[in-house]
């Protein structure tokens, strides 16, 4: 039993789909579940019609009709024949975001978030299932909301595991006995029916429900980079492949923002011992990255790069020190506003943090904090995290940059760091 995950990038276009159908045709006769993304960008985009939407833009429609376009010439080069079952398909998948945009918006904004986006997964799943009907690979397409049950956190929804492994090992292995499920990422829903997701770019996530749940011997993710890098090529003209990563360390990893990977996907997968495997659908020949129980350590340093970062400096309004009460009273204001944490430090009178500038809800917690406390806040920074360092790869990326915070144990440097101008 296997578990393959696509995401956007590999079916961002027609020849995507048929790659995929290539890959798929060479794993025959196994029981193979396949967990897709949705399209190129299609959530960057469906994510902007319900921001527009919300706030009364005049252009939700508008997008939505880029949505459309942008499938329809998909699908016109995957299926000539416009007759084809497909096309009223993705059509009846679009009227659901239509019904949302024919009335005022009543419901909060995550809510109406989770019931658009999720389009995104439907349609690629849609298409995708047609076509490998199409070349002759026989599938079930199976809606993740009816499986992977949440409660109603929308946009960052917890997975109920009781409920949802007992449903999807209900479900799926009878399915799996005959033929391959086609599968969405990232959506789940509630004990009412409520579409909810399962955080940005949460497909892997989904990936490593279902092995865990159906007891997978693997999952492969399928990426456009050969495996998992010790830094982003964005960053780096030089990065190493690395060929076997323990799931420690991948946890850590993507704890500290690698990107490669989705961070909650690995914690699943360990505690099944099931192997993920994360390879280039360019390149399908090459080995790739494992992760799975080893005692080796990374093999070489490893660079993540999160730019755009924001310095928060917290301190008690009459001057007493930061104690247990004030750490507490400050992080439910961080998950109030779901801020992520990237770097802490805190001294005697005072605690700092890094964190990524998204904007309004950042602007929203620090009007937040400053009704208790003294707040101050530096924009434009970078934090640089160093697995497996030493003074060399800390003077590599320092070149132009100095240092505003700094952070090291025996295995980990963190730098917050500003750009000098000339």
């Amino acid at each position: 039993m296997q578990i393959f995950k696509f995401g956007g990038a590999s079916v961002k276009d027609a020849e995507g789909v048929i790659n995929l159908g290539r890959i798929v045709s060479k794993h025959q006769g196994n029981p193979l579940l396949v967990v897709i993304s949705a399209m190129g960008k299609t959530t960057n985009l469906l994510e902007e019609l319900v921001f527009a939407y919300a706030k009364h833009g005049g252009n939700a429609f508008d997008l939505l009709d880029r949505a459309k376009q942008y499938h329809h010439g998909i699908m016109e080069a995957l299926f000539p024949d416009s007759s084809h079952p497909v096309y009223n398909d993705v059509a009846n998948r679009f009227v659901e975001i239509e019904w949302i945009l024919e009335d005022e918006p009543m419901d909060p904004l995550d809510y109406l978030y989770d019931q658009i986006v999720a389009v995104g997964e439907l349609v690629s799943t849609t298409i995708v299932s047609h076509y490998l009907n199409t070349i002759g690979l026989q599938n079930a397409w199976v809606d993740a909301r009816g499986l992977i049950l949440t409660d109603n956190t929308y946009r960052e929804a917890r997975v109920d595991w009781t409920a949802t492994e007992s449903r999807i090992q209900s479900e799926l292995p009878g399915i799996l006995a005959n033929q391959l499920v086609v599968t969405q990422g990232f959506i789940g829903s509630t004990s009412e029916n409520f579409t909810t997701t399962l955080g940005r770019e949460g497909s892997d996530y989904s990936a490593a429900i279902f092995a865990s749940c159906l007891g997978a011997e693997s999952v492969t993710i399928w990426k456009d980079v050969p495996g998992v890098l010790n830094a982003d090529p964005k960053w780096f003209d030089q990065t190493e492949l690395i060929p076997e990563l323990s799931y420690l360390d991948a946890i850590e990893l993507t704890y500290y923002g690698a990107t490669v990977i989705h961070p909650k996907t690995i914690k699943p997968l360990q505690n099944k011992n099931i192997t993920l495997h994360v390879k280039s659908f360019i390149d399908i020949d090459n080995g790739g990255t494992q992760i799975r129980a080893t005692q080796e350590s990374l093999p070489v340093p490893s660079f993540i790069f999160k730019v755009n970062q924001v310095l928060i400096s917290i301190l008690p309004k009459d001057f007493s020190f930061i104690v247990e009460d004030n750490l507490s009273d400050i992080f439910s204001r961080f998950h109030q506003h779901k801020i992520k944490v990237n770097m802490m430090h805190n001294s005697a009178v005072s605690f700092s943090v890094s964190v990524d500038n998204t904007g309004e809800n950042v602007q929203g917690l620090l009007d937040d904090l400053k009704t208790r406390y003294d707040v101050q806040h530096q924009n434009g920074l970078e934090l640089i995290t160093i697995r497996h360092y030493n003074q060399q790869t800390i003077d590599r990326v320092l070149i132009e940059k100095a240092i505003i915070m700094e952070l090291k144990d025996s295995y980990t440097c963190q730098l917050l760091v500003r750009k000098l101008t000339a």
